[in-house]
């Protein structure tokens, strides 16, 4: 996860890096063609316009897709949510049941029966523990 992660910072710094690059090139550009001193303002005047808007467009989009993250992690959270708070009521009532069994085999002095309760009880909880915690992790990596 984190070469993919690396990548993208990569994609990011070449962006970045050509994007800088193409504006040192035009002004160095107007800088040395060939023109009058009006005729240079000019160029540069329209040029900072046109950058003006496209950095407007630009943000624009990052705002538009900065609130489409957040509505993404919103409903991921609260369904993560949902999910824990099922398994834990899933967990709750297998532990209850089978505390109910472990203390109807102590009233009926059968110590090894009381034994094997206890297991099952542990192993019930140990399986809702694994349960819920793949359930974490299968709604963690469908989120990435």
């Amino acid at each position: 996860m984190s070469v993919k992660n690396n990548n993208n910072g990569n994609g990011r710094d070449f962006v970045l890096g050509s994007l800088i690059g193409g504006l040192v090139g035009a002004v160095v550009a107007l800088l040395f063609a060939p023109k009058s001193g009006r005729e240079l303002r000019e160029n540069i005047n329209h040029s900072s316009s046109e950058w003006k808007e496209r950095a407007g467009e630009w943000k624009d989009v990052a705002y538009e897709k900065s609130g489409e993250w957040k509505n993404r992690a919103v409903e991921s959270s609260s369904q993560l949510s949902k999910n824990v708070s099922e398994k834990s009521q899933q967990l709750g009532a297998k532990v209850k049941d089978s505390t109910k069994s472990l203390q109807d085999r102590f009233r009926n002095n059968e110590d090894d029966e009381a034994e094997k309760a206890a297991q099952e009880v542990a192993e019930a909880i140990e399986e809702a523990a694994q349960e819920l915690e793949r359930q974490q992790d299968s709604t963690t990596s469908s989120n990435l």
